[in-house]
């Protein structure tokens, strides 16, 4: 599932924290120049391993909660520091690279301060798209980072006290462990892919056929949104979601926390629900298990909608659709069954609900309901 294209990759980049910094950059000037600015032989050597291109490196003693801002056509990777090398976590290490095999040289960059006292800005100077740059910032530091073309963005183990942003185009964009007060993510072309748990107020945005692939998020409000690719989540614990596609399916595992769910044409899998859930879809299907209840609304205008439930669940039923099943194991008490020209509604209250507390809606006026007990345990197995 987390396949990637060589350079895109996590540890397709070989940086030594430190060894930059010591030898050979030294602390940089607040407007260090490209590496034609160097003298002969002071370059550092290339560190041991299969990436053996041409290594620039630059330095610079920043604020630790300042923020990074790069605009690149290639691959970036953002590290926190080594807080044995730096305990005090105030330089921005910068280190470039050429591409693999390669024979051109990768180009230069500059690092510099920004518009603000607390800002730095890696700008290219006739930077080589296949070139590669490491980055490696304080542990909390503000990102603001877009790779152009093909380019990937990585960021691993980063804090950013008030924005993490991350674009791309046909590039990847990974996030691994990052924890932010507001984080967005979007590209145009390319792939998202969220490693570990991804803390913070979450946006992501995927155009045409990018799909999104995440681990764990967990935060206050999440907005996720895809065009035609697959949108997939094993964790989402968060106080409010919403995800959206317009072709693509959307597959999570467990999820807590109030969730809106729509798709115009793909097909909608919850494997774990705990809350309130929404979900909605014209021309797919919806395959969803209730393990904790809060409020359940399926609505799949010309597909079918197949309702799991938790044998101890107590929630008020209405089921609609051309055809409506309940198997037997589920115990519905007061059950009302109508027939019309279009279809059928089933009501009735489980393991003797409350009416009107907690409910689960579905409604297939195309389609076919079918609503069956499952336990947790069972709910692991098909998983597996």
């Amino acid at each position: 599932m987390f396949a990637r294209r060589p350079g895109c990759g996590l540890g397709g980049l070989r940086l030594t924290p430190l060894g930059v910094g010591a030898r050979g950059a030294g602390p940089a000037r607040p407007h260090g120049g490209g590496g034609g600015e160097r003298p002969p032989g002071s370059e550092p050597p290339p560190p041991p391993g299969p990436s053996r291109g041409s290594l620039r490196a630059w330095a610079l003693r920043v604020s630790p909660l300042g923020r990074l801002r790069a605009r690149l056509p290639c691959h970036v990777t953002v590290r926190p520091l080594d807080p044995l090398a730096h305990p005090a976590g105030d330089r921005v290490l910068v280190a470039l690279r050429a591409a693999e095999g390669g024979a051109r040289a990768p180009g230069g960059l500059r690092l510099e301060r920004g518009g603000a006292p607390t800002e730095v800005a890696v700008v290219p100077d006739a930077l080589d798209p296949g070139a590669s740059v490491d980055v490696s910032a304080p542990l909390q530091f503000d990102l603001n980072i877009k790779a152009s073309g093909s380019g990937c963005v990585e960021v691993q183990n980063i804090e950013c006290d008030n924005y993490c942003r991350i674009e791309t185009e046909q590039g990847t964009a990974i996030l691994q462990s990052v924890k932010s007060k507001k984080l967005h993510v979007q590209t145009k072309g390319g792939k998202v892919i969220c490693l570990g748990t991804v803390y913070g107020n979450i946006d992501i945005h995927a155009s045409d056929k990018s799909t999104v692939t995440i681990d764990k998020l967990q935060g206050s409000t999440v907005n996720i949104s895809t065009e035609d690719g697959l949108l997939e989540a094993k964790y989402l614990y968060t106080e409010s979601s919403f995800l959206s596609s317009t072709a693509g399916d959307i597959t999570l595992g467990s999820v807590h926390g109030d969730i809106t769910l729509q798709s115009k044409m793909g097909n909608i899998v919850v494997d774990s629900s705990s809350g309130c859930l929404k979900a909605t879809t014209h021309q797919g299907a919806i395959d969803v298990y209730v393990s904790h209840l809060g409020q359940v609304e399926l609505k799949s205008h010309k597909g079918s909608i197949l309702v799991k439930v938790a044998p101890s669940i107590q929630a008020y039923l209405q089921l609609s659709g051309k055809e409506v099943n309940v198997n037997s194991e589920v115990h519905v008490q007061e059950m009302t069954e109508v027939h019309k020209e279009d279809g059928v509604i089933i009501t009735g209250l489980m393991n003797q609900a409350s009416k009107h507390e907690k409910w689960i809606k579905a409604d297939a006026p195309e389609g076919t309901v079918n609503v069956r007990s499952q336990s947790w345990f069972q709910s692991l197995k098909l998983q597996d």
